[in-house]
C-alpha cells in the first residue's frame, strides 16, 4: 500500500493541487479518469486499489525517476553562473531540457495511472485559441 507521502507525490507530479484540510475520498476528488469501457474512477480510488505489480511499477519506475529528475532541476542552479570553465561548456538550455524531460515523465505516469494531467501540468503540446 502506498504511503501518504507517495500518494501526495503522485498527486503533485500529476499536476493536481494540494487538498490541505479537505478530505479526499471517492466523493471529493476532482482527479479522475476513464479506466475501462464505461468505468470512471477517482485518483483516490486508483491509488488505494493498486495491484502489487502496479504499485511496484508506480514506485520503482515513476516516483523514483521523477524524484531524481526533479532534484536535478533544482541542482541546476549550480551551473547558472558559469558559461564555460576550461573544456566544460554549460548547456544554456539545461533547465528547460530537464523540465521538458520531467513533464514528459509526469505525463507518462498519468497515462499509466489512467488519469488526465492536472491543471498545473496541462495537456502538453500546443493549443490554438480563438479570441
Amino acid at each position: 500500500m502506498l504511503t501518504d507521502q507517495q500518494k501526495l507525490d503522485v498527486r503533485r507530479y500529476a499536476g493536481y493541487p494540494l487538498t490541505a484540510n479537505t478530505p479526499v475520498d471517492n466523493y471529493r476528488d476532482f482527479a479522475y479518469g476513464w479506466v475501462s469501457p464505461g468505468v470512471w474512477q477517482t485518483l483516490y480510488e486508483r491509488l488505494n486499489n493498486l495491484s502489487a505489480a502496479e504499485e511496484s511499477t508506480l514506485i520503482g519506475v515513476y516516483l523514483t525517476n521523477l524524484g531524481t529528475i526533479e532534484q536535478s532541476i533544482a541542482d541546476s542552479y549550480d551551473n547558472l553562473d558559469t558559461e564555460k570553465a576550461a573544456v566544460w561548456t554549460h548547456n544554456s538550455n539545461e533547465v528547460n531540457d530537464k523540465s521538458r524531460l520531467f513533464d514528459g515523465w509526469r505525463r507518462r505516469m498519468c497515462d499509466f495511472i489512467g488519469i488526465p494531467p492536472g491543471p498545473s501540468l496541462g495537456r502538453g503540446g500546443s493549443s490554438i485559441v480563438r479570441a
